[in-house]
């Protein structure tokens, strides 16, 4: 398995196209790729539609799949407000390859057998598989999208983003194989010689103690442990220092741990949800997730210093947990709008870290309007993310080419 990344903030999309396609030419040397992943910023819309004859003309028969992004991320550097481009070249031994295009209207009803979700995909069902999701945010349900392949494939990785080169329908694009569309959502099941982990890093540190849910109804939330949300709040804003009750003015979240069976929840183990609405009258809270009597909570906040050691841990996290001899080949990363140099004061912060925890893999992605990936066993849309996918061989026959500085 070989993995090569390639970026460029060219002007115009076929010369950021060659110069990106001439280094991971340089890097795989005569392998010819079976997967391209390509990236581009909203500065080449009107050139997207030249795309897939790019790859042709200078890839031959591979599949492409990719997507616009308000940003792009290639070679372990990230690109925002500026015109780029991003891709990633692999060559993958022994892995099947099964792409798919969806619209809404054809996502089956909630009483649809499992195999209906495999047929959808191009994936029997329950076969063993990874998930490589990109959408557009205005014309897909990609929460119940979300939930049917999960429903259809329980154990299997999916990552992925949704598309963020416009603010309107119909102004993405969403590439598979030789097809552009501008609806939908696109990916591909990889399955065969192939893992895929995940790293979910959702920028939030806890603050209290953990809750249990005692009462609610639908997304609000009435009780925590026998007491009013409102009570438990009051009682532990008075507890925080100066600069976390400045954080609980705008910056507060409420984390709802998924895996009922977690006695002992740790940073990771939590669903980091919006507080959409508080009535204080009442003492109830408005939640971005539908909620149930006996869930493990608690609140959580975010801001720059916060979301760079989440990241931090998660990843530690991960290089702790997975000390087999295969390492990954290649990565993908799908991080919000909101992070990057937006939130951090400078760019390439994610990508760095990355670097310096887990390694030198071949790093791509772009900015996304919603982030795919797992908490607790389960897949969901974030907000505030950065989801990584991480490409290894099941066989361990991996050869690493290093990003070019």
């Amino acid at each position: 398995m070989k993995w090569s990344s390639a970026v460029s903030d060219k002007f115009s999309l076929a010369e950021a196209f060659v110069e990106a396609a001439d280094n991971i030419r340089e890097d795989l040397g005569d392998a010819a790729p079976d997967l391209v992943v390509a990236f581009v910023s909203a500065h080449h819309s009107p050139e997207y539609e030249t795309l897939p004859q790019l790859v042709s003309d200078h890839f031959g028969e591979t599949l492409l799949v990719g997507c616009s992004g308000g940003g792009v991320i290639g070679s372990g550097t990230e690109i925002e407000e500026r015109p780029g481009f991003a891709i990633a070249a692999a060559v993958l031994p022994g892995v099947r390859l099964s792409p798919f295009h969806i619209e809404t209207d054809s996502l089956p009803d909630g009483d649809a057998p499992p195999e209906e979700w495999g047929g959808l995909v191009k994936t029997p069902w329950g076969q063993e598989a990874a998930f490589l999701i990109l959408a557009d945010p205005f014309s897909v349900d990609g929460e119940r999208l979300l939930m049917g392949l999960d429903y259809a494939f329980p154990d299997s990785a999916k990552i992925g983003g949704m598309a963020s080169g416009a603010n309107r329908e119909g102004g993405n694009v969403l590439y598979l194989g030789d097809a552009v569309h501008n609806s939908g959502a696109v990916g591909i099941s990889l399955s065969g010689n192939v893992v895929v982990d995940t790293v979910v890093a959702q920028g939030c540190r806890p603050i209290g103690e953990p809750m249990h849910v005692t009462g609610c109804e639908r997304n609000l939330l009435t009780g925590l442990d026998g007491r009013t949300p409102f009570e438990v709040l009051r009682e532990l804003f008075a507890g925080l220092d100066e600069r976390d009750r400045e954080l609980a003015q705008h910056s507060l979240f409420l984390g709802v741990v998924m895996d009922e069976f977690n006695e002992s929840p740790q940073q990771g183990d939590f669903l980091i949800r919006n507080i959409i609405g508080l009535d204080a009258q009442k003492g109830v809270l408005a939640v971005g997730e539908l909620l149930k009597e006996g869930q493990t909570v608690q609140f959580h906040l975010r801001d720059a210093e916060t979301s760079s050691q989440d990241l931090d841990a998660m990843l530690e996290q991960y290089v702790a947990n997975n000390t087999q001899s295969n390492q990954g080949a290649g990565a993908l990363l799908f991080q919000c709008l909101g992070r990057g140099a937006h939130l951090y004061g400078r760019a390439d912060h994610d990508t760095d870290m990355f670097k310096e925890i887990v390694g030198d893999l071949p790093l791509t992605g772009f900015f996304c309007n919603g982030e795919i990936g797992p908490v607790g066993g389960t897949t969901f849309l974030h907000g505030y993310t950065s989801s990584f996918g991480i490409f290894r061989p099941k066989d361990g026959q991996t050869q690493i080419i290093s990003p070019k500085d």
